[in-house]
């Protein structure tokens, strides 16, 4: 009678020789993939810029924006810029300057690099262009910076088959910080900078200037809005750490540094801003035995870079 009520309940007794399991259960789920098909491994992201390069497909580029066209003006300001390899398009001379060393050098620099204009000007019109500052017969028109988007950072990580490391600045407003945490990120092996849309430093003449040229190759990208920017590299696997004097963790005991991470450095005098701070994984604080209250953007990240680089070599 128990056989009988067994059948009629329309389930299954268990399977000979099964153990109890069903026939799918006992089924194997086949051989681990290797990394390069495992949907976002670090080397499947390579593979598939690999890829794109061997089909001729130019990547699929995200718009950072474009920065404004600026004005270097005066001779000792010309000079310095055309020594330290700042961009520029065209450089404006006034007629019938009276030439010394400085207006010499200036044309000869622009000569050699190629790729600028050399355009003669009356004085009036030189005073209209800077709005009656004191040009003293020189003006370097420096074009607008192209932005990266922050995701480019990490995509160029990726096809480099290493671990992104980036740093992303909080309220940052001098252009000399940013391009020291330029040139910094450069000399650690780091993969970009970046910087809020409003009310932060920009690449400016003077960023340039600071970065010794590694603006060149280190590229920067500019976020709309840097707290969302921070949470899209948290969804793709990367640890945002961000340095405050009160931190809860020591640098020397973050293990983070060893793979994917965004370290943001806020500005010397306010910190990092409540929402950012909010969305670090880690708050982090570099020990000061002197007893300074904190340090600039630039010497911060220079630190926590060069901390980077020594546990990843």
């Amino acid at each position: 009678m128990a056989a009988n009520n067994r059948r009629m309940s329309g389930k299954k007794g268990a399977q000979v020789g099964s153990g109890g399991k069903r026939r799918r259960g006992l089924e194997g789920k086949g051989p681990t993939p290797p990394a390069e098909m495992r949907k976002g491994h670090a080397k499947q992201r390579a593979a598939a810029a690999k890829s794109r390069r061997a089909q001729g497909r130019p990547q699929q580029r995200r718009a950072g924006g474009k920065g404004t066209s600026e004005l270097v003006v005066g001779r000792n300001p010309v000079v310095e810029a055309l020594r330290e390899g700042v961009p520029a398009s065209t450089l404006y001379v006034q007629q019938f300057i009276d030439s010394d060393e400085r207006v010499r050098e200036a044309l000869q620099l622009a000569a050699e690099r190629g790729g600028i204009n050399l355009m003669e000007a009356p004085r009036p019109e030189l005073d209209r262009m800077t709005n009656g500052l004191n040009h003293q017969g020189l003006v370097l028109q420096v074009p607008p910076y192209e932005y990266a988007h922050p995701e480019d950072l990490a995509d160029a990580a990726a096809d480099e088959g290493e671990d992104p490391l980036i740093v992303a600045l909080d309220g940052v407003t001098d252009p000399r910080n940013l391009g020291a945490v330029v040139r910094s990120v450069s000399a650690f092996g780091g993969h970009g900078v970046v910087v809020p849309e409003r009310r932060a430093a920009g690449m400016t003449a003077g960023a340039w200037k600071t970065s010794a040229g590694t603006a060149a190759r280190t590229p920067v990208a500019r976020a709309t809005n840097l707290t969302r920017a921070l949470e899209a590299y948290k969804k793709a696997g990367i640890v945002v750490v961000g340095l405050a004097a009160d931190g809860e963790v020591e640098l020397g005991d973050l293990e983070a540094l060893q793979g994917p991470v965004v370290v943001v450095v806020g500005s010397e005098g306010k910190g990092l801003s409540r929402l950012v701070g909010e969305t670090c994984d880690f708050r982090v604080r570099i020990p000061m035995p002197g007893g300074a209250e904190s340090l600039n953007a630039g010497v911060a990240a220079g630190i926590v870079l060069y901390e980077a680089a020594r546990r990843r070599a």
